[in-house]
This record gives C-alpha cells, sequence and structure tokens, in this order.
C-alpha cells in the first residue's frame, strides 16, 4: 500500500528499532510505549486488519502470532505478557495494516485490555 506508515517501515524508507525480522514478519519497538516492553508485530504482507483476514492471507496472522512467541522468549517475558490488536476506528486502530502489540514489563492493569 503506497501510504501506508507500516508498509513504509517495511520497504525501509521510515527507520524502526527492529526486534525480530524474518521474510514474512517484522517487529519493532513501538514509539510512543503504552507499557515498559512495547512491540508492534507485523505481516509483511498487507492486510488492513483483523476483520480482514481470510483463507488467502490466514497464514501471514498465523506467522505473526508464531512470531509473538518467539519475541517473547526473546525478550525474556516470562512473567507475562499481552497481544492486542485493534480492529477499527473505534477500537483505536490508526494504522490500518495488521499489527499486534506486545506489551509486558511491569504489572498491566485488568482494565487495559
Amino acid at each position: 500500500m503506497e501510504n501506508c506508515l507500516f508498509c513504509k517501515i517495511i520497504a525501509g524508507d521510515i527507520p524502526s528499532n527492529k526486534v525480530y525480522e524474518t521474510e514474512d514478519v517484522l517487529a519493532f519497538r513501538d514509539i510512543a510505549p503504552q507499557a515498559p516492553v512495547h512491540i508492534l508485530v507485523i505481516p509483511k504482507a498487507h492486510i488492513a486488519s483483523v476483520g480482514e483476514i481470510n483463507a488467502e492471507n490466514a497464514a501471514a496472522a498465523a506467522k505473526c502470532l508464531e512470531a509473538v512467541a518467539v519475541i517473547a522468549k526473546q525478550e525474556g517475558l516470562d512473567s507475562g505478557f499481552r497481544v492486542i490488536s485493534n480492529c477499527g476506528e473505534d477500537a483505536g486502530q490508526t494504522v490500518h495494516h495488521l499489527h499486534f502489540h506486545i506489551l509486558a514489563g511491569t504489572k498491566l492493569s485488568e482494565k487495559m485490555v
């Protein structure tokens, strides 16, 4: 997608603090962290949101979730972590490229879901 922020990060047009990368997935630290550890995990294929996952692109989403597990181990998140994906404007999605937030590093509020 031409104007997609995350597609520009994937292309290397915008720098990021990468923590993980494969042929299909990129993960980087959020520039406005909501927790001590706040990492975004995105597929390199453009999918707008969880609401756009289908039989043709489900493998890309699954690879992101596999990456979450690897990153959690890599980051030493043994005490726990939260994974969130906002879907649509009302849910707070500001970048319309599927992404998963990994939040950790402190005891997270039960109200923060």
